[in-house]
């Protein structure tokens, strides 16, 4: 028999394939049975009216995860008065310390207009040795900034350069089809 829109009414296979998701959704069967017993088509009834959407359309879901190790602990890797350790960065700190300090400041995360700032590289040789976790106190980092200026700036370059050299990076994804 056809329906008030040309298309013919269910039978029983459609309903046994609709039963578990009808009892899922929290509807009874026979309630189901009532509306197929009504005029027209009662899957269109029953969609219209309480089944939840149980799956949404789409390609899959990508899940990407990212690991970072870092080397944390210890001493400063390169001593203060160790110029022969990064020979360019040595020189560059001799002849202009300041761009050496900029270069810091990039490398540290911060505005490169950082160094500009009073006590900033005394905050980021602070800063440097909270984040590796490097053994010392802040009164050591301030007599080593304001006695060595230039050697303190190319001791902070060396450390960032091995200490992020060190990071290790595992990047696994995973894509689930729906």
């Amino acid at each position: 028999m056809d329906d008030m829109h040309g298309r013919e009414d269910t039978g029983p296979t459609e309903t046994a394939q609709l039963e578990p998701l009808l009892e899922e959704a929290g509807i009874p069967t026979d309630r189901a049975e009532t509306c197929r017993a009504g005029s027209g088509s009662w899957s269109r009834r029953i969609s219209a009216m309480e089944l939840p959407v149980l799956t949404q359309p789409g390609l899959g879901v990508t899940t990407t995860t990212v690991t970072t190790i870092t080397q944390t602990g210890g001493d400063w890797t390169t001593g203060l008065f160790n110029v022969c350790g990064d020979v360019t960065t040595c020189a560059i700190g001799a002849v202009v310390p300041c761009c050496l300090d900029l270069s810091l400041a990039h490398q540290y995360g911060e505005c490169l207009c950082l160094p500009l700032l009073p006590g900033s590289t005394f905050a980021m040789r602070v800063g440097i040795r909270e984040r590796f976790k490097i053994r010392g106190s802040v009164c050591e980092d301030w007599l080593t900034v304001y006695c060595c200026y230039p050697l303190a700036v190319c001791q902070m370059i060396r450390e960032m350069k091995r200490r992020l050299k060190s990071q290790t990076y595992q990047v696994s994804t995973a894509l689930e089809s729906s």
